[in-house]
Parts: C-alpha cells; structure tokens; sequence
C-alpha cells in the first residue's frame, strides 16, 4: 500500500501586521482594551503574581524601567551603568541574605533564572572537583518546580523527597538518598506551597558533609524574613551566615516590589560564584561572556530595583514588612475562625495556605471559582487540594473586604455543591 504524501504547508492567509501604521492612541487603546479581563492587581485584587508597595514606589519603579528599557546588559563596556547598578543591587541585597566580604553575585531575570544557575554552577564545580558526570540534586518535594525545569535542562536527576506532617523537608530522608553523584542540596526560606521555612542548618550539614552545594531559594523570603527577625517575629537561621550554605537567591520583584525581572543570586564566594557563567570564542564574531542564561538583557528592571531600593530605603522595607505581615496574621485568624476551612499551616512570613476542613463536602476550587467572580485572584494548588495566598503591603487594608467574599464564596460552593477547576501555576500557551 502506497503512503499518500503529507498535505504542503501553505502560507498562512492571516496577517495581523497592519499594512499601514497606526497612531499612538489606537494602540494603546487596543492595549487597554485587551487588559480589561486580567486581575486588578493595582487594586490588591491579586493573591499571587504582582507585588504593590503603593503608587508612588510603583510610579519610581516603572518610570525607572521606562528610562533604562533600551540600555542592554549583555555588554555593561558600552552600559556602564548597568555594571554599577548590578553592583550595588547586589550588594544592598547581600545585606539581607547574611553575605561577607567573601560572598559574590549576580542579578538575574527572575527565581527561575536563580535556580537554575544555581543547579549550573554545582554541577559544574563538582565535574570539576571530582569528575561527577551523572549528577543528582536532592530536595524536598516542596521545593519550587524550577529545579525540575534545571534538571531538565542541564541534565542533572532530580530527587525530590517527602516532606514531613509539618510540611518541612525530611533532613534524615534526604541524607540517605545523598551520594557521591550528588552534586546539590536544596532547602527553602520558605517553601512556596504551605509557607514554612526548611531546617536549613540540617540541610547545609549534608553539604558540609558531602562536600556538595547548598542552595537555599529565599525568592520569597529573603527580604521578609530578613525584617520579620528584625521585627522579633522570625529566628529560624536561612541565609549565609549558616555554614555550609553555598548559594541563595531573592527575587526583588517580589517582596522588594521592584519591576518584574530582578533577582539576586549570591555566592558564599567568588570561586562558587565561577561556575555560573558562560565564556566562549568559538565562533567568529569574538569572545561572547554571559553571567546568566540571558544574552540581551534590558537594563530596565535592573534600573528598577535599584530605584526603588533606594527610594524605599531600609525604613520603607521594615514598614512594608509590618503591613504584609499584620495582614497575613489578620487572614490567617479569619480562616482559623471558619467552620469550614482549615489552615495547611501557620504563616511563618507572609504566605498562606488552606483549604477545606471536609474536602467531601467543600470543593475549594468551587471556592475559588467564587472568588474570581468577585475579582479576586488566588493561587490554586494539589496536593491537598488547597488555595494559596500571597500576602503583600498592598493587602494591608483590604483582608476585612477579602475575608467577606471568602466567607461568601464558601458558603455558594457548600450550597450548590460546587466543583471547581485545579488551574495552574504557571501557563504554556
């Protein structure tokens, strides 16, 4: 039997490119007109996502992003105050993540990007060391999936690890499953999905002992709890200061309410540092050098951060740090008043996690299918099938308007014996 040939490709007959250019005001119009669905998030409508620290740092972020949009990071020879603004961002979150005189880092686009130069560099340092060449990470299955996605990408088996009853890494568990392929270790501060903080002095130990990287992600925390212990409300030790930790991360565009697109990697030191970046002239347009996986990069979110760094200053972050906690506290304490939710754990920062006290007969995804109709966005996750809340400034006086639909919306899901979609983290589309 003959096999038909596959039908030619034909152009396409759509072309979305007008023929001739439109005026300023019809584009932005069409720009306005395409947002009118998306999450209020300028309002504290969002759960997750977007990070509001008022209008006026949020008028200095983009109005610094906006002035640096053009300039690019690949090359800071031609950008040199992309070099400084590099420096002293990292050096203004080094302070936050316990960094010395030894430690080195680097700006990055985001967690994910952190992450996955973190998991870059300990493969590529124990290759070094000792010819590792089937490496292994160990981390707890709290841990974000962006160190599955570096597994992926760099080829480097993942082995993630239950999680004790508290929602914390099992220390004892990870330890035995820790061998001489095993390249890095991975705890939390805190963890994304229930909001605690790993043993990270456990965790560092097996490194020490392994004579492996220690990464610990504080994309979420490593501003906040930096001031929640200033504030006597956190001691659990997290950052650089505990031995054995050989890298952090902090994302600014979260809870340091920058742009989106700045985080921070920090290296105990610079040889650790090393390992990260990539150099080659094995082409013919001369020696190429990148810190991260981005080549072009705008100076956008880095003149951001550094911005509203400094336009917050240390007492608008303590300030800041107050208002996200007292209203995560405040939500937390309306949940625990529910007949019919329950909290996964209690808040150790400014995340909150909780779903349905008889999951038989409240479906919280119905919950927050509820919610959305009111406005509201949250963050759906499983397992347990649970809603999740990140909590920032611009939540401080909004918990009492929230805390009503919340109440409302359970109450529309229990008697209409709703259910609900599980949704997503994050979308390819």
């Amino acid at each position: 039997m003959t096999k038909s040939a596959p039908p030619s490709p034909t152009p396409s007959s759509e072309n979305l490119l007008p023929k001739n250019g439109s005026s300023a005001t019809e584009v932005f119009d069409s720009l306005e007109a395409m947002r009118t669905r998306d999450v209020r998030w300028r309002e504290g409508r969002a759960f997750s996502l977007a990070y509001n620290a008022g209008p006026d740092a949020l008028a200095v972020a983009e109005e610094a992003y906006r002035r640096f949009s053009g300039e690019n990071a690949l090359n800071t020879e031609a950008f040199p105050s992309l070099k400084r603004i590099q420096a002293e961002v990292v050096a203004m979150a080094g302070v936050w993540l316990g960094a010395t005189t030894l430690s080195a880092g680097f700006m990055t686009s985001g967690g994910t990007e952190s992450i996955l130069m973190a998991v870059k560099a300990a493969r590529d340092r124990l290759l070094a060391l000792r010819g590792v060449c089937n490496p292994n990470m160990v981390l707890p299955t709290s841990a974000h999936a962006a160190f599955a996605k570096a597994g992926a990408y760099f080829g480097v088996e993942v082995r993630r690890v239950a999680v004790q009853p508290d929602w914390r890494a099992d220390v004892a568990a990870m330890r035995e499953v820790t061998d001489e392929n095993t390249v890095l270790i991975v705890g939390s501060a805190p963890q994304y999905p229930q909001g605690v903080v790993d043993d990270i002095v456990g965790i560092a130990k097996i490194a020490i002992d392994f004579d492996i990287n220690c990464h610990v992600d504080a994309c979420m925390g490593g501003v906040t709890l930096a001031y929640l212990a200033r504030l006597g409300e956190s001691n659990a030790p997290w950052n650089l200061q505990v031995p054995g930790v050989s890298s952090i991360s902090v994302d600014l565009h979260k809870f340091g309410y920058t742009s989106k697109g700045a985080s921070v990697i920090m290296y105990a030191t610079k040889h650790l540092r090393s390992f990260q970046g990539f150099i080659t002239d094995d082409w013919l347009g001369g020696v190429y050098g990148s810190s991260g996986v981005l080549g072009t990069k705008s100076g956008g979110s880095m003149a951001s951060a550094w911005a509203v760094m400094h336009f917050l200053g240390d007492d608008g972050y303590l300030r800041l740090t107050r208002e996200a906690r007292e209203a995560t506290l405040q939500l937390a304490e309306s949940v625990r008043n529910s007949r019919d939710l329950v909290l996964r754990a209690e808040p150790e920062s400014t995340l909150l996690c909780f779903g349905a006290r008889d999951p038989s007969a409240l479906n919280v995804f119905a919950v927050a299918d509820e919610l959305s109709k009111r406005g509201w966005y949250v963050d759906r996750q499983t397992p347990p099938d649970s809603l999740h809340c990140t909590v920032n400034a611009i939540h401080h006086d909004k918990i009492d308007w929230f805390a009503r639909d919340l109440h409302e919306s359970v109450a529309i899901a229990l008697g209409q014996q709703s259910s609900g979609s599980v949704g997503t983290y994050g979308t390819v589309e």
